[in-house]
This record gives C-alpha cells, structure tokens and sequence, in this order.
C-alpha cells in the first residue's frame, strides 16, 4: 500500500504561535522562526480549503516585564502595554495571518485559573519548600527572568527556570553564581520558601509514550532534549512562585503566590483559540474547541510553532498538566521548533543597537520579497543569519529578475493576441501541475514542513518555467495554442502554491483573472488544476528594493 501524502487529514486545525513576552517590539530574529512558519502553515491550511484558525496572545505575567520595565525605570504595566502594540504592528506588517491575537484581559485571566483550579482540586500539585534566590535589600525572591547565571547543565549564560542553549530546567537554587538582571551589583542569598510544584516524574510512561508514538512530528534537536531529560529523573515543575507580579490562583496552602507564567500558555491558547473563532462568527467557551469528541477521539489537529528555548515547557509540563486533566483535551500533535537566527551572523542584540524590524526592512524592501528570504533562510534546523546583501542577490538572481522575465513574456503574448480567448491543457501539463503541489505538500505540511525548501522550491519552479516561455516568446497564443496552455495553467499553479509565502503577487494575480476557473473554497483543494482549458492572463510583476530604499523593477 502507497503512504498517503500527509495532507490526506482534513480535520480542523488550531495553529498556535508563541505568546510573545511584552518587554519590547519585534526584529526579525523573531519573525523569521515561528511566526512566519505559523503563518505560511495556516495560510496553506486556508488555500486547501480547511478550516483553520491561527492565534497568539502576549505573555504579561512574564517576570522578563518586571526586569525590562525595572531597567527602563517604568511601571511593568507601562512596558506591556507598548509593547503589545509594537508587536501588533510588526505581525500585521510583515502579512503573519493571525485570526485573533487575544487581550489580556480578565476573561483570559479566568480561564487560566479554571485550568489550574481543576488541577489543585484534583490534587495534582503538591507542596514543596525549596531553596530560591533572595534580594536582601528589597525582601524579593529573585527567579526566572530577574536572575542571569550559568547553566548547571551546559554551562552557559542562562536566566532563571530554564536554559535558551540547551533547553534544560534550572529550578530553584540550581543556577551557578546567579545576579540580578536588573542591577547585576546586588548581592544575592538564598532563602527557603514553600510553593506548588507539579511531580513531572509521576507522567514519566506517558509523556515517554506520547513522543514515541508522534516523534515523526518533533524535529531532531527537540528528540534529542527529550531524550536527555527522560534519560534521568524528571525536576519538579514550580506552578507558583512567592512573587508580586502575575497572577494568583488563590490556592489556600500558598496565600500571595502567583503562578510561574510560563505554564499559563495552555490555557492562553485555550482562550486565545476562543477569541479568535468568535472573530471568524463562531461563539465558543473557553476551551471547547479543546476538547475531545464524545467517543474520545480527536476532533482536530493543535499544531504549535516555537523556538527551541521554549520547547521544555511545551514538550514536558505542558503536556503532563493536559494528561493530569485526563481524557477531556485534545493533546498537540505537531510541535515544530527552530533555532536562532541572527543579523550577519552576530546575534540579535537590542541593548546593542544590532537588531533590524521587520518595519525597518519593509521601508526598504517589499513584503514578498522579504518573506520569501526570511524563509529561504529560516532556521529550521541550525542557526543561520539574515544578511542584506543576500536578500539582494536572491531577489535580482533568483525571484524579481526571473519572475518578471516571465511574466513580461506572457504579458506580451497576451497583448499581441488582442484577446483573451481560452487555450487548451495537455494531460502532460496537468500531471506537472500535480507533481508540482505533490512537493509542495511535502514542504508545507505535517510532519515534512519546511519553509526552507518551501521557498527554495518557489524559486526553482520560477525559473523553469522562464526558461519554458522563453522557448514561446515571439510566437502567437495561436501558433502553439496547447503549449501556451499548458505553460499558462502551470503559472496560475505556481501562483496558487507560492500564495501562502507571497501574498502580495497572488492577491494582485487574483485581481488579474488568475484564481477565476478555480473553486470558491480555496485554491489549492483536490483537482483545482485537472483544467481541460485555461484563460490567458495577464501576471503581476515583483518589484525589488535597492540599499538606498528605491524600488526596482526586474531585469
């Protein structure tokens, strides 16, 4: 029996970007990872006519707000709300689709502490005194994002909770010579407190049997972290920390303690997939569209998109918190990593001043073409960086020359035909058309998704079918009206596949005619392009940004 293409699964998808803590704006480092892959995912979800629905939310009770609104000298609340409006600004820029990015607000706040009431009612938590750093001159524990030390397992720079380098948690007392993020000058000690901790090694069998079972769906640095962290005993997850800023759950044995803000992000996407489906017209409560069938069966599919220093929370606590609710949520079965990606190989850096927006670049480069290369150069595996000169090759070499040498052959052969009279498919080129989503699909579905080779292959398929209309340039549409038609069909094929990476050229080719033979329910659904004649259009150009900000047509 033939393996099914991995598209062959038309259930509904919750697609799940990270919550984005509100201590700053957004560089490119940031889209280039999971915003952009979780994009172009539901994007493509869309065109094959699936429903979708793609949230996110930022992440307020991040101690990273306490730390940057600390070394700002403003109030916390100040940071997040200019901050979520910077974020906002750089998603919509840059085209990421999201459906609903949530507030929040006191409805996410009730429906994180339902999520974790129903735990502590359960008695999933238990009480555990633990030795954590302490600031003797303010009388504050100091974790997770106010602490910076090195990392008890690699050895590198680490804040607080866990390591961004190797994805190992540092709990409590465990970081080596931690200081303040704030004001590294102030002493630390350390004194006891008692807080709610989750046994993360009673999930032990189950966690080692839900990876097993979905392994094909986690990318190889991910295997490997869950490998080593299931290879010794699993560290107690804190679910509360004695801290003033977050949210407390009012659990009687902790009076004043808030929750550790990293494990509200189940319910955040609870909730956020709730606001975001009321924004398509469907009313839903809080974590409906969570849970599974009546027989227990899953409903839909939950893809997650993060960056590899997220990917403990998510792979390990997270999913044992779902199992401690039993056989009442539909369980992630997609969880897709990247790594870092940096700025001419040297990282990110916004209290150095390296850091590029994705405003910054758009002011100088066009949406498309800067989407295009920020996923040719995703990092999907290995760090890699973004580099301006690249951007600008690729465009002139590979994507705007190329395209609008093509499209000005078509646009010729259409002008000189006075008409726009419907020419005939071969079977030849529908079977190219079918190759060509065939590996498309490989690239933008689960468990093969890759924007790299996603991209690259939008660039290799631009370019053959340049060569092809320059073999037709200078004859008539009815001098070789079939192989007009075929080359014709394969470029509205090409367009439809490459929409979800650039959107701009397939709005304005669908303003041009080039959707119009295809069905309503989306682009890309089974037999869209079994076209027996197809019309001639007319395609958009591309148009390509200069150093100095110009734009340029193509070769």
């Amino acid at each position: 029996m033939t393996r099914p293409l991995p598209s062959d699964d038309d259930r509904p998808v919750l697609v799940l970007g990270p919550n984005p803590t509100p201590n700053g704006g957004m560089h490119l480092g940031h889209i280039a990872g999971p915003y952009l892959a979780g994009d172009v995912y539901a994007r493509y979800q869309r065109a094959r006519g699936r429903t979708v629905i793609f949230t996110s939310e930022t992440d307020d009770s991040q101690t990273y707000v306490v730390a940057s609104a600390g070394r700002e000298g403003i109030t916390p609340e100040e940071l997040c709300k200019r901050s979520t409006a910077k974020i906002q600004e750089a998603l919509s820029a840059i085209g990421i689709s999201i459906d609903g990015f949530g507030p929040f607000d006191q409805t996410y706040r009730a429906t994180v502490l339902q999520y974790f009431s129903a735990l502590h009612a359960a008695g999933v938590f238990r009480l555990k005194t633990v030795r954590l750093p302490y600031l003797e001159r303010t009388g504050e524990f100091m974790v997770e994002g106010l602490i910076e030390g090195d990392c008890p397992v690699c050895l590198t720079t680490s804040r607080g909770g866990l390591c961004e380098t190797c994805c190992h948690p540092n709990n409590f007392d465990q970081l080596i010579n931690p200081h303040s993020t704030i004001n590294p000058e102030d002493k630390l000690t350390y004194r006891e407190a008692t807080i709610m901790v989750l046994p993360l090694e009673e999930y032990r069998e189950q966690l080692t049997t839900y990876h097993e079972n979905l392994k094909e769906h986690r990318r190889p640095h991910v295997r490997q972290m869950i490998a080593e962290l299931l290879s010794r005993p699993l560290q107690d997850v804190p679910i509360t920390f004695p801290l003033n800023w977050g949210i407390d759950p009012q659990f009687p044995e902790v009076p004043g303690q808030v929750l550790n803000a990293w494990l509200e992000l189940i319910p955040a996407g609870m909730f956020t997939t709730s606001y975001a489906a009321a924004k398509l017209g469907r009313d839903t409560v809080p974590g409906e569209l969570w849970r599974k069938a009546a027989d227990h069966t899953t409903n839909l599919r939950i893809v997650h998109f993060l960056g590899f220093d997220n990917a403990y929370y998510f792979c390990l606590p997270h999913i044992a918190m779902l199992m401690a609710h039993g056989d009442k949520y539909v369980w992630p079965e997609s969880i897709i990593n990247n790594e870092f990606y940096e700025l001419e190989s040297s990282k990110f850096s916004t209290s150095k001043g390296h850091v590029l927006t994705p405003e910054e670049l758009l002011e100088e480069v066009p949406r498309d073409v800067a989407r295009l290369y920020l996923a040719l150069t995703a990092p999907e595996y290995q760090r890699s960086t973004f580099s301006r000169a690249g951007l600008d090759k690729m465009a002139e070499d590979r994507l705007v020359g190329p395209w609008n040498q093509l499209a000005g052959v078509l646009a010729k052969a259409v002008a000189n035909a006075g008409g726009s009279a419907r020419l005939p498919v071969s079977a030849a080129a529908r079977q190219r058309v079918t190759l060509m989503r065939d590996r498309f699909d490989l690239g933008y579905e689960m468990p093969t998704f890759n924007l790299n080779r996603s991209a690259d292959t939008v660039l290799v398929h631009i370019d053959r079918l340049r060569r092809h209309a320059l073999t037709l340039d200078g004859t008539g549409l009815d001098e070789q009206p079939e192989a007009w038609g075929d080359l014709f069909c394969e470029v509205k094929a090409l367009l439809a596949v490459a929409s979800p990476l650039l959107i701009d050229l397939a709005a304005a080719a669908g303003e041009a005619g080039a959707f119009d033979e295809l069905p309503d329910a989306g682009v890309l659904v089974t037999g869209s392009f079994e076209l027996a004649e197809v019309t001639p259009f007319v395609p958009p150009l591309l148009a390509a940004g200069t150093a100095d900000g110009e734009l340029a047509g193509g070769r």
